[in-house]
């Protein structure tokens, strides 16, 4: 059995790849490099499921990197437990060749309850008075107190918000090469999201300094990682989930159900509250997709009613219904009872307000459980704040003063976001990647869903690709 490291950065796209990627472009050159075929969406949760089980969401059930919670009537994302994919893992399948094989997953998504056999994950403290503390979830869970004595407590405000930096995925690095020390494990599963942050910002502008200094970090991080693993005898197979679009419009669909009569709220001291239960059809928006569920027993007429509004809106490149939804391969009982896609330019913001001032107070801040959708302005300072580092700092102080202050920093213009993704791209210098030193034999250009057999190739030959192929017949949704 050859050990992998199947390393995970996030964003990179051939394009990328070149003058300020000195060794990724090194290791590219000296490898295998495919672009990949990506499902939809094309989106974190979605596609990290498609690699790790071969399955297309309406298999695995992962159809976005949240959803609407039917028997809650709650919309959740970023959820952790890894009971809610469905299908046979890569380490699973690996573990039916070698009952000795032993997995490593850090921050690769639904990390928790997981069969690996170690794990990392961010897992932040939530205090009761409010305060929300960095720190990390570790199977075994004492390797929490090893890691956090070598590296530090994980840099939680580095890994999203508007002060993230490469700090997250240094940290991320170095935990991976401590995985290597304590556990030698078979396969080693890292992810790197840097990249992500100011792509998302700035679009995927070669020209714009901070993508510039972005790519150079990231370049240096993972180099570092991939000549370490190497070093200690393992083979390295980078992927990459999506390659980021430049936008220019974003679609509040939300807003347009609501003027339509079909979106409800709820007035909670001056505030306006999504209400599920209450509306007759929301959007659950995830960048360049859009789940839009509908309250149940709407009849077909008023359901016609909620498509018509939904093609009418400018950006929206098509809606799907019902059955419908296979031809994404979306249709599944999690996915909305009708799926909408941006135009290439656009994207989806979850915002249902009409009026800023009566806006919910988790949106000037960074609250990726509260928000009924993906909120990528949590990417940035409001530049309405005239002095952001001292909004910041006073914030800080009250609160080590024992003092209730929320970080309200967070503007509500989403038009000042500059990339998205969640299509398959138009052009192949654009689309996810695969670089690997162990070239694999594939016929055609392969897709997120052959990682799986991809990587069983690479630790076990071709005939343990070939049964984890096959393994996709004998698995279902959740």
């Amino acid at each position: 059995m050859q050990p992998l490291l199947l390393l995970n950065v996030v964003g990179l796209t051939s394009r990328l790849i070149g003058e300020f990627t000195p060794r990724l472009a090194e290791f590219a050159r000296q490898g295998f490099v495919q672009p990949l075929r990506n499902i939809v969406p094309a989106v974190t949760c979605s596609v990290q499921a498609s690699m790790l089980t071969g399955l297309t969401p309406e298999q695995h059930g992962i159809v976005g990197n949240g959803w609407l919670f039917r028997e809650l009537a709650e919309v959740w994302f970023w959820r952790q437990s890894n009971r809610l994919v469905g299908g046979e893992r890569l380490w699973e399948a690996a573990k039916r060749h070698d009952p000795d094989f032993r997995c490593a997953n850090l921050f690769w998504w639904y990390n928790m309850a997981s069969s690996h056999d170690f794990g990392v994950t961010p897992r932040p403290i939530y205090k009761a008075d409010g305060r929300k503390l960095p720190d990390c979830h570790t199977k075994p869970a004492e390797w929490r107190d090893r890691l956090t004595a070598e590296l530090g407590t994980f840099p939680l405000f580095h890994f999203w918000g508007p002060a993230t930096s490469i700090a997250s995925s240094r940290w991320i690095a170095e935990a991976s090469k401590l995985a290597i020390a304590d556990f030698r494990p078979s396969l080693l599963l890292s992810y790197l999201p840097h990249l992500d942050y100011d792509l998302q910002r700035h679009g995927p502008d070669l020209s714009h300094p901070a993508v510039r200094q972005s790519l150079r970090d990231i370049d240096a991080v993972a180099g570092d990682l991939i000549a370490h693993a190497r070093e200690n005898g393992y083979r390295v197979m980078l992927v990459s989930e999506y390659g980021i679009t430049p936008v220019s419009r974003t679609v509040h669909l939300n807003r347009h159900l609501r003027e339509a009569g079909l979106l409800q709220v709820r007035h909670e001291a001056g505030a306006e509250i999504l209400d599920p239960s209450q509306c007759r059809a929301f959007a659950v928006a995830d960048h360049q997709i859009a789940h839009v569920y509908l309250q149940p027993g709407l009849g077909a007429r008023q359901t016609a009613e909620v498509e018509d509004v939904l093609r009418s809106i400018p950006g929206v490149a098509g809606v799907w219904q019902g059955r419908a939804r296979g031809e994404l391969g979306l249709n599944h009982e999690r996915a909305g009872d009708l799926v909408t896609l941006a135009e290439d330019d656009a994207w989806f913001s979850y915002y249902y307000w009409l009026d800023d001032a009566r806006a919910p107070d988790f949106a000037r801040t960074v609250d990726i459980h509260r928000k009924p959708g993906y909120d990528p302005a949590e990417l940035f300072i409001d530049p309405n704040i005239r002095f952001p580092k001292l909004a910041v700092a006073s914030r800080l102080a009250k609160r080590m003063l024992g003092m209730r202050s929320l970080m309200d920093v967070i503007g509500l213009d989403a038009g000042i976001v500059k990339g998205s993704h969640g299509l398959p791209a138009r052009d192949a210098a654009d689309a996810a990647l695969l670089i690997s030193d162990c070239p694999p034999a594939c016929d055609g250009e392969p897709s997120v869903t052959d990682i799986k057999s991809l990587a069983l190739q690479a630790m076990f030959g071709a005939d343990a690709a070939q049964a984890g192929q096959g393994a996709r017949g004998l698995v279902g949704s959740p």
